[in-house]
């Protein structure tokens, strides 16, 4: 049976949302897919079900064939795993947590690896089970501070999640492989073009790790790329170290005055109008040591503040801050911060002081002191004195200052090297759509899944996991496929093969559309039938463009003369063809 628009539970709008920010979210509310109920969270209507369950099925279909098996857990899950594994506290923020009326405490899943090991492991105990893949397609939470873009970034979203087990890392390389294959046929089944990246494993754990990011202005990720081959997102790439210099030919560290240069770019201009360079040379932001100040804000609740030393012509990116810091929240530090730290003078940070400090000590704040990989030794700085309205010149690494360590937490800039050497880097805005990790034995370790392996010795199971944002996807493809009159879904995941209006009010334009709607249904395509008495052509042709069905039927006043017009959205053509051929025509 067609579906009847007259009996259809959908209402469009002609007006945006107020809260929209891109063009999906704009138009999958308007074309009546969604409706928000609270920030981040939305409920799905009949046309958003069916464009979710095509997708949907192009990843089971694709699993299948990469030798996973489904299965679906509850995402309401119980503390204790979690505790074990220590994403509990891990989570922080981002959990949602809650207790039942025993009290005990309960979370919603934003991710499965806990209970997907512990059914392994109450299932198995052989390497003659192995390998095995399992996946599951199911709502995830996750309480994001800012949830924004629609389906984009959201509170409930789908995810499909599949883990490999196998006893053996040369097994999990395989079954990796097979998994990160799946993905790439996926995402071309869906029309979706993609970057693979390597990519941090954050709270995840594990080592090797790649997202697939879809290149697009309106990303939240950005990465680099080389026209070499490299691929990362900026939270995994990592600064080619320069070699160490001798400093015994370079003179001794000076403290000059610097009034009103709380600024990079203010201490570069006095340098060069009042302290320029003996060579010659102007001197440029990136001879100027930053020292940026971080408050950390631990499991524990404790607040820490660190201080990093970065080339001036960088800021810290948090991002990668977070990464470097992790599992700690990252931000930048506060008047309060400052106030409780009367040792840094702010605009005039620095690792030492010349008051009272010994050239060659740690900070004389006494704050954890960090410095970018470039800051190597026997390099040259203009930096603070932590006195108010004075520089150093010609501080080096090394020789006046020794940091207590290296942190990559400043900016990757287009044109810096790639680290595998494959020349320099380009930036990209990019939204993930996929993630694959090699787990390893984080888990399986934490929760004791361990098999018998061909000479009766217990091992611990290696792991991998990989992940799909189902709904995530259905926005992507609506932020690409539009135009500025509504949606225009590809083929594969458009919710109806085809839509016929009836664009007339004459009863022999309604029985020439049933007559096509019967024959497009008896053909094997699925119709969407815009069969409202009372609804103008006009109307109907609005509703059409909005909700994005890409080809069209128009029976109007053509039927006269035994023609309909195919309105193809993707090219805007519109054709004519009898009737008695517009079934074979679609087919």
């Amino acid at each position: 049976m067609p579906t009847r628009l007259s009996n259809y539970f959908l209402r469009t709008l002609r007006e945006d949302p107020a809260d929209a920010e891109v063009t999906s979210h704009r138009l999958l509310v308007r074309a009546g897919y969604i409706r928000r109920q609270a920030p981040g969270i939305f409920a799905w209507l009949p046309l958003g079900l069916k464009v979710k369950a095509k997708i949907e099925q192009i990843v089971r279909e694709e699993m299948a064939a990469a030798g996973a098996h489904e299965v679906h857990f509850p995402a309401l899950l119980p503390r204790e795993p979690y505790e074990v594994t220590g994403r509990w506290e891990e989570y922080g923020d981002g959990l949602f947590r809650l207790k039942d009326r025993k009290g005990a405490d309960f979370l919603l899943a934003p991710t499965h690896e806990e209970v997907f090991t512990l059914l392994v492991k109450d299932l198995y105990s052989s390497y003659k089970d192995l390998p095995l893949s399992i996946y599951q397609i199911q709502d995830k939470y996750r309480d994001e501070a800012r949830p924004r873009a629609g389906l984009l970034r959201g509170r409930e979203f789908t995810m499909k999640d599949a883990y490999s087990f196998d006893y053996t890392d040369e097994g999990l390389d395989t079954s990796y492989m097979a998994q990160r294959d799946a993905y790439e046929r996926i995402f071309t089944r869906l029309g979706l073009e993609y970057v693979i990246v390597n990519a941090d494993a954050g709270a995840m754990g594990g080592s090797r790790s790649e997202e697939f990011l879809h290149p697009t202005p309106v990303g939240e990720d950005t990465f680099v790329r080389s026209a070499g081959g490299y691929a990362a997102n900026v939270e995994a790439f990592r600064t080619i170290v320069p070699p160490s210099r001798s400093w015994e030919k370079l003179t001794p560290a000076e403290v000059l005055d610097t009034p009103g240069t709380p600024t990079i770019q203010t201490l570069v201009d006095l340098a060069n109008e009042k302290h320029p360079r003996p060579d010659g040379r102007a001197w440029t932001a990136a001879d100027t040591l930053k020292n940026v100040v971080l408050a950390l804000t631990n499991l524990d609740g404790s607040r820490e503040i660190v201080v990093v030393g970065l080339p001036g012509d960088r800021g810290v990116d948090l991002k990668r801050a977070e990464v470097a810091f992790a599992p700690a929240e990252v931000e930048t530090a506060t008047d309060a911060d400052f106030a409780k730290n009367p040792g840094l003078v702010k605009g005039y940070i620095g690792p030492w002081t010349a008051d009272g400090a010994v050239l060659g000590e740690k900070s004389a704040t006494g704050i954890r002191y960090l410095v970018d990989p470039r800051v190597v030794d026997g390099s040259g700085w203009i930096t603070g004195a932590n006195i108010d309205g004075k520089h150093v010149f010609g501080l080096v690494a090394g020789r006046d200052f020794t940091a207590d360590g290296t942190v990559e937490a400043a900016e990757v800039l287009a044109g810096d090297p790639a680290p595998d050497g494959s020349g320099p880097v380009e930036l990209a805005r990019g939204m993930e759509i996929g993630h694959v990790f090699q787990l390893g034995r984080k888990y399986a370790e934490a929760l004791g899944l361990k098999v018998l392996d061909e000479n009766g010795k217990l091992v611990t199971v290696t792991m991998g996991s990989y992940g799909i944002g189902v709904t995530r996807i259905l926005a992507v493809i609506a932020e690409l496929n539009n135009d500025d009159k509504g949606l225009i879904w590809p083929a594969s995941v458009a919710p109806f093969d085809v839509h016929v209006v009836a664009a007339g009010r004459e009863d022999a334009v309604f029985e020439a559309a049933e007559s096509v709607t019967a024959a497009l249904e008896a053909a094997g395509l699925d119709v969407l039938f815009d069969d409202r008495p009372k609804v103008s052509p006009g109307v109907k042709f609005g509703d059409a463009e909005l909700i994005g069905v890409p080809r069209i039927i128009i029976v109007g006043r053509g039927v006269a003369d035994g023609v309909v017009e195919l309105w193809d959205r993707r090219t805007n053509e519109r054709t004519s063809v009898p009737v008695a051929e517009v079934a074979s025509a679609l087919a």
